[in-house]
């Protein structure tokens, strides 16, 4: 009988010394958990930001244009335009002068437009408008018009961007309308 109680007796400073070990273990656990702070709040870590294009400012560029009437036919050309554009948050408002060549069938031209735009960006990158405005044949009939359509306009880098565009030409004596599909580049500074 002896024996058996001798054996509890050893057993307790064996738990003791266990259960000490452990503690000390959990303790150096949680003491290794804050030696990696982070400060909060702050104002000395800058922070960089994407911005995407800046579709603010003045820009130039060169395009290549079909236009087509019932009266003239098909007509190719090129041209070159200069605009201002300002970006309020996601919406964009600008202007644009532009003046192009055009040959055909007919009669070889030239077409000068003066046109305003609205529009909103779906990404930063990409912009889509409206755009309005006044174009008139220079020399040969001197027809006018009145033009509407809308366009894309996708910012490639920081300072090129790529757009396509259709206006209608509404003739303002009624009699000759106009389609003009445009495809262009233009550096923005």
């Amino acid at each position: 009988m002896e024996a058996i109680q001798e054996k509890p007796a050893m057993l307790v400073p064996l738990r003791l010394v266990f259960a000490g070990t452990l503690l000390a273990a959990m303790a150096g656990a949680a003491t290794a958990s804050d030696l990696i702070t982070v400060p909060v709040g702050s104002s000395d870590v800058a922070v960089p930001v994407a911005t995407g294009f800046n579709w603010s400012g003045f820009y130039a560029g060169v395009y290549g244009v079909v236009q087509s009437s019932p009266a003239r036919g098909t007509e190719v050309g090129a041209g070159i335009a200069a605009g201002v554009n300002a970006q309020l948050d996601f919406f964009l408002i600008g202007g644009e002068v532009a003046l192009h060549g055009l040959t055909g069938d007919t009669i070889d031209t030239a077409y000068g437009q003066v046109t305003g735009r609205g529009g909103v960006l779906v990404t930063d990158d990409l912009l889509a408008y409206a755009s309005a405005g006044y174009g008139m044949e220079l020399g040969g009939t001197g027809e006018r018009d009145f033009l509407a359509g809308g366009g894309l306009e996708y910012a490639v880098t920081d300072d090129i961007s790529l757009n396509a565009e259709y206006l209608r030409g509404f003739d303002l004596e009624g009699g000759n309308p106009k389609d003009q599909f445009s495809l262009g580049a233009r550096f923005h500074f």
